[in-house]
């Protein structure tokens, strides 16, 4: 039977409109792959494990958490981006993953273009600390030393391009200064020679400062977070300490291929929302030195963006050419 073209063209629209709804509403019908791209067993992963139990409660299904380290974040994060866009392959997603990376090197995909966010999880902020030793207790004082003997304050770093030296870079750039990088090869090494007082400062993850706060082996001298940290409350912002709007955290969330079909992705986001939701999650969190982010779906978006913008600038700011 042959169809006018425009009654066609009709059928077809209308045959377009249900499979949308039709997908979400039998999505899932088999188990979903939560990919990490890093090792089992650090953060990233833990965080991954914890959410995927929730969120499997909360779909019906079994998340599968897939670890696929290797070229930074690049090849689990290419992975997911090249998967197809039907729901069952997510990403763990983290500000190296989405917006450091892509801004160092060429990872083989855009951060912004070839994803959608699903839900923002958590950030863990750095804490700019200084061995006990360190003539300055404050961000004001280090900055008065740095200006009056530009280029001699060096701070340690887990490599060229991690979180903790690009942090540096921001600091700099915001105070106009000049400070010396010292680059090791992880994160380990580096707080080991600033805990020996080797290299005076440092901008490491709370999670591990946390301890040698504790026992004065290293003394905060602000945190990197938009807000204080519950479990640093006595330590400003380095936003409080005179450079407004600096923020620099280790963040979270989940990631979908783009082109997700959009009654997928509000099934995904309103599931993940149920999970942060949980009291129980929330502690876990910060149980690893990390805090819910409160941030939905548009809100998160549009801060990944953001992100991807600022880490992009302060590549080229520091000259670190891909």
């Amino acid at each position: 039977m042959n169809l006018p073209r425009t009654l066609l063209a009709g059928l077809l629209l209308v045959a377009a409109g249900i499979a949308a709804p039709a997908l979400a509403q039998g999505f899932p019908d088999r188990p979903v792959t939560l990919v990490v791209p890093y090792p089992a067993g650090g953060s990233a992963d833990i965080l991954a494990r914890t959410v995927g139990q929730k969120l499997a409660a909360q779909l019906g299904q079994p998340v599968v958490v897939e670890n696929k380290g290797g070229a930074g974040t690049a090849i689990g994060a290419r992975f997911v981006a090249e998967a197809k866009p039907d729901g069952y392959t997510l990403l763990l997603g983290t500000v190296s993953s989405q917006a450091i990376n892509p801004a160092m090197s060429k990872v083989g995909y855009d951060p912004v273009k070839d994803f959608v966010p699903v839900s923002a999880l958590a950030s863990i902020p750095f804490v700019l600390v200084a061995h006990p030793g360190a003539p300055y207790g404050s961000v004001a004082e280090l900055l008065a030393a740095a200006r009056q003997a530009p280029g001699s304050i060096s701070y340690a770093s887990a490599g060229p391009g991690t979180s903790n030296h690009l942090a540096g870079e921001m600091l700099a750039s915001a105070a106009k200064l000049k400070l010396l990088h010292v680059p090791y090869r992880g994160s380990a090494p580096a707080l080991a020679d600033v805990l020996a007082g080797h290299v005076p400062l440092m901008f490491d993850l709370q999670t591990t400062s946390l301890p040698n706060i504790a026992t004065h082996k290293l003394k905060p001298l602000a945190v990197t977070g938009s807000r204080r940290s519950p479990l640093l409350p006595d330590v400003p912002t380095v936003a409080e300490s005179g450079l407004p709007g600096f923020e620099v955290s280790a963040w979270f969330g989940v990631f979908a291929p783009a082109k997700l079909p959009p009654p997928v992705l509000r099934q995904l986001s309103a599931a993940m929302a149920k999970v942060l939701e949980e009291p129980a999650l929330a502690q876990r969190l910060r149980e690893i030195g990390a805090e819910p982010d409160p941030r939905n779906a548009a809100q998160f978006t549009a801060y990944v963006g953001e992100e991807a913008g600022k880490y992009a600038a302060v590549v080229k700011t520091a000259g670190l050419a891909p």
